[in-house]
C-alpha cells in the first residue's frame, strides 16, 4: 500500500483515480475545493480542503509525506510552483494530467511523444482560452520537470469521455444515438479518438504505482465518426446519419460536439498512444463507454445538456440539410 495524494479529485478523471487507487488498497488523501462530491468516498479517504485559484494550500501543511503525487488539475504553472512548494520535498513521484493539446503545430506530422511543445507564452496570462490552453499546458510540464525533477509521469489526454463528464461532450451522443431516427452528425469520414476516464484514472494510478518515466499520450479507441457513432448506438435502434455541412450548422448557429466540420487537422486526435499501451493503459469498447455513460446520465435524472443542438435545432438542421 502507497499513501497518494490526488489534487483535484472529486470530479471526473481525478474521481475515477481516486476510486481506482483506494480499490486497490492505497492510502489516499485528496486535495479539492469542497465544491463538488465533498463527501465522496466518506470515512475511506482523506479530504483536504483548498482552493489552487487562490493558492490557498494551507491543508497540507502538515508534516506528513506521500509516495506519490496525481496532479489533475494544473492549468497554469503557477499551481505547479505552489503545489511544489507546499509540499517541500514531502512527496515521491509526480504524475501530472497535461494534454495532447500541450503538442504544437508541427506535432501534427510527427506523431509521438517527443513531438514538440508549444514554447512559453511571450505575455504573462493565466485566461485559459481555445488560443493559450494548449501552451500552457506545455508550461505547465516544464513547470513539473523544473520543481519535481526529470523523473515524473506526464499523461497527455485525448478527449475523455464516460460516467461523470460534466462537459455533455461523449454524453449528448451516448443519449442522441439512443434516441434513433435521423441523426444530424458531420465529417463522418474523419477520425475520431478518445479515451474512457475510467481508463485513464487506472492508468494514472499505474504511473504512480511503478514510478513511470517519461510522456505517455492518453489515448484510446480511434475510429472515424461513422463508425463511432454507428458503435454506441443500441443494438436495438435504427438511425440514420445525416452529414450536415458547415453552412448548414453556421446558418442554424449551433455546433456538434467533439466533431469540427471538416474535420480541420484531424491528426491531433488520432495518436497511437504506443508508450502508454505498453506501460499498462488499456483500451475499453468505446460502445462500453457509452453504455456506462447513459447509465449515469439516467441515474442523475437525464438533465438538459450544456453542449449540441436541441431537438428543434437538430430539426431545423436536418430540414435545411434534406431540404424538406
Amino acid at each position: 500500500m502507497s499513501r497518494l495524494l490526488v489534487v483535484g479529485g472529486t470530479s471526473f478523471v481525478g474521481r475515477h483515480a481516486v476510486y481506482q487507487a483506494v480499490d486497490a488498497g492505497h492510502d489516499v488523501t485528496v486535495f479539492h475545493r469542497g465544491h463538488t462530491n465533498p463527501d465522496m468516498l466518506a470515512g475511506r479517504i482523506d479530504h483536504r480542503l483548498g482552493d489552487r485559484a487562490t493558492g490557498d494550500y494551507s491543508s497540507l501543511d502538515i508534516d506528513e509525506t506521500w509516495d506519490a503525487v496525481l496532479d489533475v488539475s494544473a492549468y497554469v504553472p503557477r499551481h505547479v510552483h505552489q503545489l511544489a512548494d507546499a509540499l517541500a520535498a514531502r512527496s515521491g513521484h509526480y504524475v501530472h494530467v497535461s494534454s495532447i493539446s500541450a503538442y504544437d503545430d508541427t506535432a501534427r506530422i510527427t506523431l509521438d511523444e517527443d513531438s514538440p511543445l508549444w514554447p512559453d507564452l511571450t505575455e504573462h496570462t493565466e485566461d485559459v482560452t481555445g488560443q493559450t490552453y494548449g501552451p500552457l499546458k506545455a508550461m505547465c510540464e516544464r513547470a513539473g520537470h523544473e520543481r519535481f525533477g526529470e523523473a515524473m509521469s506526464i499523461v497527455r489526454p485525448t478527449y475523455v469521455c464516460g460516467p461523470h463528464d460534466a462537459t455533455d461532450r461523449f454524453t449528448y451522443w451516448a443519449r442522441r444515438m439512443a434516441a434513433g431516427g435521423d441523426v444530424a452528425a458531420t465529417s463522418l469520414d474523419a477520425p475520431l479518438q478518445i479515451v474512457d476516464a475510467r481508463d485513464l484514472g487506472a492508468f494514472l494510478v499505474t504511473c504512480a504505482e511503478s514510478a513511470a518515466d517519461g510522456p505517455f499520450d492518453g489515448v484510446g479507441v480511434f475510429a472515424p465518426v461513422r463508425e463511432m457513432l454507428i458503435a454506441i448506438t443500441p443494438a436495438d435502434v435504427a438511425v440514420r446519419l445525416v452529414e450536415v455541412d458547415r453552412a448548414t450548422l453556421d446558418a442554424v448557429g449551433v455546433g456538434l460536439p467533439l466533431i469540427e466540420p471538416e474535420a480541420e487537422l484531424p491528426e491531433l486526435k488520432t495518436r497511437p498512444g504506443r508508450r502508454a499501451k505498453a506501460a499498462g493503459l488499456a483500451e475499453r469498447s468505446v460502445a462500453e463507454t457509452a453504455d456506462a455513460t447513459r447509465a449515469w446520465d439516467a441515474e442523475r435524472g437525464s438533465p438538459p445538456l450544456k453542449v449540441g443542438p436541441t431537438a428543434e435545432q437538430e430539426a431545423d438542421l436536418l430540414r435545411r440539410q434534406l431540404d424538406v
